[in-house]
């Protein structure tokens, strides 16, 4: 790669595909490289333009005559859980969140792997292999952490660490907040809804250090899939005039937000 591709991005558009979300319909996608000692300026830009990032890349999507994909950020300050959440973090009160650098293990790749035979079987990473999913922790030119979650042990109270991995969340650190980038979580602990709870604990990540928003990436109407993105309010949701305020389900957006 040249280096006035790596200063000055050059944009790409995918060929039309079957849409994972919505039936009958195709996707298409534009898309970058993050690279060079840009890359976390850039995808910092892009991300508050709508773009989500995948290894060294940045897409957004850009479909003929659909917009379903709306880009969604929590206002992490304002959020209050709802009774519902509070039990889920009850429920998750012996769950340590360890921060780390993003360097992916074998211990997180057998989650992984467990993830998406459950849950994603016939889905487009069902194939990745253990040296796959090591590119998709490392192959990031911006800040990315990993954030382990286990079960508190007996001597979890004096190391400060849990034992039994659960869950794993690969998350970039933004200049105004968290962007959640993939996780995942042991499927035989479905009724711990650890999906859920690691939104909640970046949210309360985001707010210790300060940062005003946790990008969730797309929220689409009518997806079963996405649904649950719409339950963290007040949110922020892209829009051709700007980010606009939601702060109840089912509410007309507000005014453009800076």
């Amino acid at each position: 790669m040249t280096q006035h591709s790596r200063d000055t991005p050059q944009f790409y558009l995918t060929a039309p595909s079957p849409c994972p979300y919505l039936p009958g319909r195709h996707e298409r996608k534009v898309f970058t490289h993050l690279v060079g000692d840009r890359a976390g300026d850039l995808n910092d830009l892009l991300t508050h333009g709508g773009f989500r990032r995948s290894q060294s890349i940045a897409y957004r999507p850009a479909c003929d005559q659909c917009r379903a994909c709306v880009s969604v950020r929590v206002v992490a300050n304002e959020f209050r859980p709802s009774r519902n959440f509070r039990k889920v973090m009850a429920r998750n009160a012996d769950i340590i969140g360890e921060q780390r650098s993003a360097v992916p293990t074998s211990e997180q790749y057998s989650v992984f792997r467990a993830y998406l035979d459950a849950r994603h079987r016939h889905g487009g990473m069902a194939d990745m292999t253990v040296l796959d999913y090591a590119m998709m922790v490392e192959d990031s030119h911006v800040e990315t952490r990993i954030i382990e979650y286990r079960k508190r042990g007996p001597d979890s109270g004096v190391t400060g660490r849990g034992e039994e991995l659960i869950a794993v969340a690969l998350t970039d650190v933004l200049s105004d907040g968290l962007s959640m980038v993939y996780s995942f979580f042991e499927p035989s602990q479905v009724s711990r809804s650890m999906g859920t709870f690691m939104i909640l604990d970046h949210i309360a990540r985001a707010r210790r250090q300060g940062l005003p928003y946790v990008y969730l990436g797309y929220w689409i109407e009518g997806s079963k899939k996405m649904d649950y993105k719409a339950r963290f309010l007040p949110q922020q949701r892209l829009a051709p005039s700007g980010w606009l305020r939601i702060d109840a389900q089912g509410d007309a957006a507000s005014e453009p937000q800076d």
